[in-house]
């Protein structure tokens, strides 16, 4: 069973690499096209999304949407969301509007993803440098106030037992310091899909879900700590809300 297991893994990253090749296409080519009056990459970062989309809809383990009522976020906003999985791009990416995403640096180095990631406006970072999480958010914060939203996850990196992490403050001073929304959204069941440090895929039913914006308007950095706390009780409450609707649909289909 590990080898089929393992033939149908590398058959599925045969598809998934081939996608990213595509992608990288279909974004430089909307790139080149619409870079003369498109500053704000809002094509080029949609086309790549969509792509993201399509790729995990014909996937041949993976069966990802949106759960609950879609809350689209003013221009200026924060998105937040919990990490559970390097498939945690496709599946936010089913949300529909365009943000810009804080990503690893180390992803803007893989060849045709990580072109395409520039293409599109995403911003690098790398974790535990000062230096380059300044820029990174400076970065950020300039998409903000070009009145694009960004992409953050607060915990840094995906959770290894599907426990909710701590949270980082930088989304929250960041909101802050704009004065942008910040919108909780919680993802579940992309763990199985590719598990961290594992390379075979695994079946997974998974689903994003929204909360409810919140507004930092009169806030200072004094309150990033409640900002935090406020944005990490609505993932956790989102959390619940999926992992409901998993189990009836469970029992719906037993």
């Amino acid at each position: 069973m590990k080898v089929l297991s393992g033939l149908a893994s590398a058959w599925a990253w045969a598809w998934v690499l081939l996608g990213i090749l595509l992608t990288f296409i279909a974004v430089g080519l909307v790139f080149v096209l619409t870079v003369a009056f498109d500053r704000r990459r809002m094509l080029a970062g949609r086309t790549f999304r969509l792509c993201g989309v399509l790729m995990a809809t014909l996937h041949p383990y993976w069966s990802f949407g949106v759960s609950g009522p879609i809350v689209r976020p003013r221009a200026r906003t924060v998105v937040v969301s919990n990490h559970e999985s390097q498939a945690d791009p496709f599946l936010v990416s089913h949300l529909p509007w365009e943000m810009k995403w804080l990503a690893k640096d180390s992803l803007f180095k893989v060849p045709c993803l990580g072109w395409s990631m520039w293409l599109a406006g995403d911003v690098p970072i790398r974790r535990g440098q000062k230096d380059s999480i300044a820029v990174a958010m400076g970065e950020m914060r300039a998409w903000l106030e070009r009145d694009v939203p960004v992409m953050i996850f607060p915990e840094g990196t995906r959770t290894a037992d599907g426990s909710l992490g701590e949270f980082k403050d930088g989304a929250f001073r960041l909101a802050i310091e704009a004065q942008a929304d910040v919108l909780p959204v919680a993802v579940r069941g992309s763990r199985e899909a590719l598990p961290k440090h594992a390379w075979r895929f695994g079946r997974s039913r998974a689903r994003v879900r929204c909360g409810a914006p919140i507004s930092t308007t009169g806030k200072t950095l004094g309150d990033v700590a409640a900002l935090k706390a406020e944005a990490r009780a609505q993932i956790q409450a989102l959390q619940l809300a999926l992992a409901s609707e998993e189990a009836d649909e469970k029992r719906r289909a037993a």
